[in-house]
């Protein structure tokens, strides 16, 4: 079995999940997952766009937000163009809130706690909650990279005052970010202009030629770099506004952007339920595969994640990456750096998660015979960037 998958040519696992054509003319009921399901969201083009409105919104310019340790950074850089100072609070080897910490930085400028839910992962959204309500402030809940997923029977974002989303790291939409707002309070928040509709074409073309790819092998790669190059020579020629996805900074010129109803569309048209059972799925599959080579950083499921992707911890990410980008995995090196702000020297075990998880692609587009594959490179890969004396320790 294992030499058949190793001859199979023209593996190629994208980091997110593609668009296929059917989904373009699809539409289902209203589902009831959040943020679809909430009484109050608005749609922008990032999540980023969400995280600027709610410190406005709120009123916290001015004030200080306590925000974890490991971050990505962007979500950093929205805060403080809004006008929030930033004070940062201890995050473990496992992902988890050091609430005594939390809790002893609070101080008299201290209006908000921001606590993000890694990869679809809960973190204490009931006890951020209670300390927040104790000294009178604002629960921030980053659900970037937690669409669809619960504690237990509780809807991630649903705990704070606002939850933020981001819809494209999930599903396969051109564009989009989601404010939900949970607190008593009422908030006129006003519908969010379209971005430029190249920018939102571009995008959807591109997660259509992934697609073709992941279903084409070879040829399917062949036909889409060919596509892509026509469509950077045309952009340019044209020059046609394309505000990119998955960027690493705040750009206050975007802010003001909203989802396409185009991704939108495509968005409500998705099986919710399917898309969490894959994804569990995948990530039992590589779990199983892989975590007696390198565990990652969950070695357990619980009941509602919707996992993101797979952590992988290793000590040679760079070399890691790089093999299993030449064998057609878009692995991604995983928010490997502090943003300017944070002292790396006070957080060594947030330099070390920074240091050595590896994302790895579980996601609903990825059937039976894939995963096999994936998991099949990825061992070959750990094994080939481990010292040889433990590559071979673990071959015999």
């Amino acid at each position: 079995m294992e030499a058949m998958i190793r001859e199979a040519p023209g593996l190629f696992v994208p980091v997110l999940p593609t668009l296929w054509p059917s989904m373009l003319a699809k539409r289902r009921e209203p589902s009831g997952f959040y943020p679809f399901a909430a009484a109050s969201v608005r749609y922008f083009y990032f999540a980023r766009n969400a995280v600027w409105t709610a410190v406005r919104m709120l009123g916290l310019a001015g004030g200080e937000v306590l925000v974890p340790a490991y971050h990505h950074g962007v979500e950093v850089e929205a805060l403080l163009d809004a006008g929030a100072a930033v004070r940062f609070y201890r995050v473990g080897p496992r992902w988890e809130v050091d609430l005594e910490d939390v809790g002893r930085l609070i101080g008299p400028r201290t209006r908000a706690l921001y606590l993000t839910h890694y990869a679809g992962f809960p973190g204490p959204a009931a006890e951020m909650k209670a300390l927040a309500e104790r000294h009178g402030l604002f629960l921030f809940e980053d659900c970037a990279l937690s669409l669809l997923s619960a504690d237990g029977d509780r809807p991630l974002g649903s705990t704070g005052e606002v939850g933020i989303f981001c819809l494209y790291k999930t599903l396969p939409v051109p564009n989009g970010g989601a404010l939900v707002v949970n607190g008593r309070r009422g908030y006129a928040l006003p519908e969010p202009p379209p971005p430029p509709w190249a920018s939102t074409v571009s995008h959807a073309l591109s997660s259509l030629l992934s697609n073709l790819e992941l279903r084409g092998g070879t040829l399917g790669r062949a036909v889409r770099l060919l596509v892509r190059a026509l469509g950077r020579r045309t952009a340019e020629s044209t020059r046609l506004e394309r505000v990119a996805t998955g960027t690493a900074h705040f750009d206050r010129a975007h802010v003001d952007l909203g989802m396409s109803q185009l991704a939108r569309r495509i968005a409500l048209a998705q099986d919710f339920r399917f898309i969490v059972e894959s994804r569990r799925r995948n990530y039992f599959f590589l779990m199983g595969r892989l975590r007696d080579l390198s565990p990652p950083v969950h070695n357990q499921l619980p009941p509602g994640v919707c996992p993101l992707f797979y952590p992988l911890v290793v000590e040679r990410k760079a070399e890691l990456l790089a093999r299993l980008r030449m064998k057609g995995v878009e692995a991604i090196d995983f928010w490997s750096r502090f943003h300017p702000a944070c002292e790396a020297a006070r957080f060594p075990e947030v330099a070390a998660l920074r240091r050595t998880v590896v994302e790895v692609p579980c996601h609903q587009d990825l059937d039976s015979e894939t995963m096999a594959r994936l998991a099949l490179v990825v061992r070959e890969a750990l094994l080939a960037s481990r010292p040889r004396s433990l590559a071979e320790g673990k071959r015999r």
